[in-house]
């Protein structure tokens, strides 16, 4: 119980917390690739398995200096009957002359309510981050009122999440960017305001090992500052070989209320296996809205390994289960 209070103090000693800086890692369809992680803090440890997870994303190919990122993930409980569980992100995000490297360590304190033969657990999450933010002007037109120099600085930022699952059931609830901030220039008073991001997710996996499993899932977020709204309507299927395991998915994003580039929406196929404690997927993501910058869209590819298992739990959902 004295963790779980110190966990409860450091999430309100951080909503008051702010710093000038930049939303911090973007959120794409890692979630559904087995990386539920990357997004969500609680998510650290939650598992049978410690996860080592490598993504490598590419934004509008064909298009000079388009957007990339990868990130390199690991998370695990610390003990073997341990209730908490810790977790590292290092990740690398490029977009043009700006880019950001950062490093995200996160604690997660997990509540067992459940038995040998049932999933039942809450859980709690605290992540910190230690972000390098460059821009490179050594490439710009020769402007008198740029220095041409490449210029960096750095902030720290912070995720607080919950989840609780039951059975084949998760849920997750993460606010991101508490410690987040900008500056509206344009004001005479310089007034600031925060770039906090809500996101909800849930899903319900069911079906029979020796025929097929599904998983439905939906995310929700909600941006403080620019009010607009984001949902995602996605499907998973799963059909098991032995030791091999072969699943697809499709996702459905739309974004609404949209102040800068409108409503967009985006659709991702991702194809991935699983064969025993390693895994693959591919992720494609075709653009449509308003404003669309290439017709190269996205694809981004995610390598994984599972370590240290655990007996297995029965009446879990993938994200808990490995599936063997």
């Amino acid at each position: 119980m004295k963790k779980l209070r110190f966990l409860t103090l450091l999430f309100l000693v951080s909503v008051y917390c702010k710093s000038t800086a930049q939303e911090t890692l973007p959120i794409y369809f890692d979630y559904l690739s087995d990386n539920v992680f990357l997004l969500h803090p609680a998510a650290a440890g939650i598992g049978e398995c410690a996860k080592l997870r490598f993504t490598a994303r590419q934004q509008w190919v064909g298009l000079q200096d388009a957007p990339e990122l990868q990130t390199l993930s690991y998370h695990s409980k610390t003990g073997t009957d341990s209730k908490a569980g810790f977790g590292v992100v290092l990740f690398n995000d490029k977009n043009g002359y700006h880019s950001q490297k950062a490093i995200q360590g996160t604690y997660a304190y997990h509540l067992d309510f459940g038995s040998e033969n049932l999933f039942n657990q809450l859980s709690f999450g605290l992540s910190m981050s230690a972000v390098q933010n460059q821009v490179d002007q050594t490439g710009f037109i020769n402007d008198p009122t740029i220095s041409q120099v490449i210029e960096s600085s750095a902030y720290f930022n912070a995720d607080f999440g919950m989840a609780y699952h039951y059975g084949g059931f998760a849920s997750y609830l993460t606010v991101k960017n508490l410690f987040l901030s900008a500056k509206d220039n344009l004001n005479s008073n310089f007034e600031s305001f925060n770039l906090r991001n809500y996101i909800f997710g849930a899903s319900y996996f069911f079906g029979k090992e020796d025929f097929l499993q599904f998983e439905p899932s939906i995310m929700f977020q909600f941006k403080e500052q620019t009010k607009e709204k984001i949902g995602d309507l996605n499907f998973k299927v799963y059909k098991k070989f032995d030791k091999t395991q072969l699943w697809a998915a499709l996702s459905y994003r739309r974004s609404f209320d949209g102040q800068v580039f409108g409503d967009a929406s985006y659709v991702s196929p991702i194809l991935g296996i699983n064969y025993k404690k390693i895994m693959f997927s591919y992720t494609y993501t075709k653009q449509t809205g308003d404003i669309v910058f290439s017709n190269g869209n996205f694809h981004q590819v995610t390598l994984g390994v599972d370590v240290f298992c655990r007996k297995r739990r029965a009446s879990a959902c993938p994200n808990i289960s490995n599936g063997f």
